[in-house]
């Protein structure tokens, strides 16, 4: 964690910047291994200090030894000035992209006690810690590993299982059961299984609905392990492929592996998305794949870097970031295929070893 803190300090004294008050819950995890539901990090040159109240004081002293604890009793005018003691003058950045309107104007009240000299000036600034956390560190990397390896046994487990007469949500909820029961602290989002024409969407929601024999059925998850997520989408069949399904996966598995192959440091998210883009645009099916081809994932399932359309987002080695070309046709279903890959000497690792459907000819 000191080598976390070290790298926001440099980041902020190359932005002129005399502080940093971290708001976001997977930030501040990052930066001080605390996990609690409520806190804040005031982080400058001289000090690392974390804000929190009664339920959590144990709790951060035991998972935050490096930072100086201050107890937030009452409201905002209460801890607030003595919290920013010293610091009159300076620029603090606070989190724009995670404070609210309403808490950042309790700030400004609660420091309006103070004498105009006495006062932080408090400065928008986005993406400060984000900009660290964009870059794995070697022991990221096993934990991310350790989510996809659960979540590829579980989609594993079940797939092998499920058969016509499941519904979506019966699919859903064993996968859930087998993350729960082998280690896995939570879903790294809620399961998408959309069985038949539902699959035609791409973010659908798991219904009562019973799984039919001949239709696809797209199963999009992932989970939770000691804060790290995994992200895995595969598309199945019940009973033997049509020739229309056929094609449909071939297409998109195609743009898959070849975005896998192409993709190397250098390129920016838009480049990487158009290779799949083109393979799918080239076999008539262009208008429906309309969503990015992947995002980063640490800490948060979705986080920088972005990989799709307008992305100036430059890739480069130790980024961790999804691979998941789809098509959508509606009335008929959609296939998604999606893996988890680290750049890593210039090329990428594919991270996700879950099985994909293969057909000869």
């Amino acid at each position: 964690m000191n080598k976390r803190v070290e790298r926001l300090r440099g980041t902020l004294a190359k932005h002129e910047l005399d502080g940093a008050l971290i708001s976001n819950a997977q930030n501040r995890r990052y930066l001080s291994g605390f996990t609690g539901s409520a806190g804040y990090l005031l982080i400058t040159p001289e000090d690392a200090v974390i804000a929190t109240d009664f339920r959590y004081y144990e709790q951060s002293e035991q998972q935050a030894p490096d930072f100086r604890l201050h107890k937030t009793v009452g409201g905002f005018d209460s801890w607030v000035p003595p919290l920013f003691g010293g610091l009159g003058g300076k620029k603090i950045a606070f989190e724009a992209g995670d404070m609210t309107v309403a808490t950042h104007q309790a700030f400004k009240k609660a420091l309006s006690s103070l004498q105009e000299n006495e006062r932080p000036q408090l400065v928008p600034t986005p993406n400060l810690v984000e900009s660290l956390r964009i870059f794995k560190e070697p022991e990221e990397i096993v934990a991310l590993q350790r989510a996809v390896d659960l979540g590829d046994a579980a989609f594993t487990d079940v797939a092998q299982r499920v058969e016509p007469g499941w519904t979506e949500k019966q699919v859903a909820w064993e996968i859930e059961k087998y993350i729960r029961e082998h280690g896995g602290d939570a879903l790294s989002f809620d399961t998408i299984v959309a069985g038949g024409p539902w699959g035609a969407m791409p973010h659908a929601y798991p219904r009562d609905r019973k799984l039919e024999a001949g239709e696809g059925v797209v199963i999009d998850m992932g989970c939770d392990v000691d804060g790290y997520m995994s992200d895995l989408t595969r598309t199945i069949f019940l009973g033997e492929p049509d020739g229309q399904f056929k094609k449909i996966y071939d297409i998109v598995l195609t743009a898959q592996l070849t975005a896998e192959e192409m993709v190397k440091p250098g390129m920016t998210g838009e480049e990487c998305h158009m290779i799949a883009h083109n393979v799918i645009e080239a076999a008539g099916y262009g208008d429906t794949f309309g969503h990015g081809l992947g995002h980063g994932i640490g800490l948060q399932v979705h986080e920088a870097p972005r990989v799709a359309k307008t992305s100036n987002d430059e890739l480069k080695d130790n980024m961790v970031f999804t691979i998941e070309p789809g098509i959508y046709v509606t009335g008929w279903g959609g296939v998604r295929i999606e893996d988890m890959v680290v750049l890593e000497n210039g090329k990428a690792r594919v991270m996700s070893r879950a099985p994909k459907l293969q057909f000869a000819g």
